[in-house]
């Protein structure tokens, strides 16, 4: 008999739809075959998210709480009704499922964080406990359900959950990075959050002192604290929704070459252009903001008549989450920087 894999029957009124797309989920009790229990401790609702949901409420933490509550109730997950993004979770492993491949490799009490996005996670919030508006995480008391699909790492026993959680919520993208980054290419990386300076890390790696990276923020002091660490060689204070603007200082920092490859990690929309007009002709943009459009993206590099390779990080990379919190531990730098900004 086969298993419920990917959660299709936790889909409220949708036949074959699957959890992500859906506009209902079921998250009652009790877990099912295929199923992981959480004791949920923390959302890290992605950037993109939660920008919204401050942009739409402002940012007083009990209003950001109703919100992420209204949501929750509303729909049985974590999934932004305007971005669709949902973000990640840390909690500890309360009931292994007969049938999830887990079973003999997690036990009850172990703490995991889920790899996968809340926008596909049953979720019930039981009281929110704390809201921490400058790191997008939400402190919660309540339940999540992982599908048998579902991927999730243990947190690691050398660092504190929460800069661990900082991390892998973005681990996807550093490990993606590692794919196309070879020695002498010319990197811009569009952001300096989370995903921004691990990909920086990330890229300074790959190219083994040959090749260049270039960091573009709309903050010259977050842009100076990468620079000053070593993790860009240039920093370019721009407005990513500037397009044409970010071209031009990106064209004069390269001499006019442009660059191999752009990694957009913003965490605001209509930034699609910037990054394409921002790489040479032949190059490959890599979109890992949730805020991407894939009609602007797509429309956009026709109609400016650009050859360039463009590609969605989906936040899965094999031995994404090892490789990530591998640079934490191998760059003290970027340690810092997470443990200053993120816990």
């Amino acid at each position: 008999m086969s298993i419920d894999r990917y959660g299709l029957s936790r889909v409220v009124g949708e036949e074959g739809v699957l959890p992500q797309r859906a506009r209902t989920l079921d998250p009652s009790l009790p877990c099912r075959e295929a199923e992981l229990l959480i004791d949920v401790e923390s959302l890290n609702i992605d950037a993109a998210s939660f920008k919204q949901i401050k942009d739409e409420v402002g940012a007083e933490p009990e209003r950001i709480a109703a919100r992420v509550q209204e949501i929750v109730r509303e729909r049985g997950k974590m999934q932004n009704p305007v971005t669709g993004s949902g973000g990640m979770l840390i909690g500890r492993v309360k009931e292994i499922g007969p049938r999830h491949p887990a079973r003999g490799e997690l036990m009850p009490g172990d703490r995991i964080a889920t790899l996968v996005s809340l926008s596909l996670t049953p979720l019930v919030i039981e009281e929110v406990r704390a809201v921490h508006p400058f790191i997008d995480r939400v402190d919660v008391k309540g339940h999540a359900l992982l599908f048998a699909t579902g991927l999730y790492a243990k947190l690691p026993e050398d660092m504190p959950d929460t800069l661990a959680l900082a991390a892998l919520d973005v681990c996807g993208a550093p490990a993606l990075v590692a794919r196309h980054v070879r020695p002498g290419m010319t990197v811009a990386v569009l952001g300096s959050g989370k995903s921004g300076a691990l990909c920086m890390a990330q890229a300074r790696r790959n190219l083994k002192g040959e090749g260049r990276v270039l960091g573009l923020d709309i903050s010259a002091q977050a842009l100076d604290t990468l620079k000053g660490m070593g993790l860009c060689d240039v920093g370019l204070k721009v407005d990513a929704t500037q397009a044409v603007a970010v071209m031009e200082a990106v064209s004069q920092a390269t001499d006019g070459a442009l660059c191999d490859l752009v990694v957009n990690c913003a965490s605001v929309g209509n930034t699609e252009m910037a990054s394409i007009l921002s790489v040479k002709d032949g190059g490959t943009v890599i979109f890992f903001s949730m805020a991407t459009s894939f009609t602007a993206a797509a429309l956009g590099a026709e109609g400016v008549g650009k050859d360039v390779t463009m590609l969605m990080g989906n936040g899965y990379v094999p031995g994404h989450a090892e490789l990530t919190l591998e640079l934490l531990r191998s760059e003290p730098a970027l340690r810092g920087l997470f443990e200053t900004r993120y816990v």
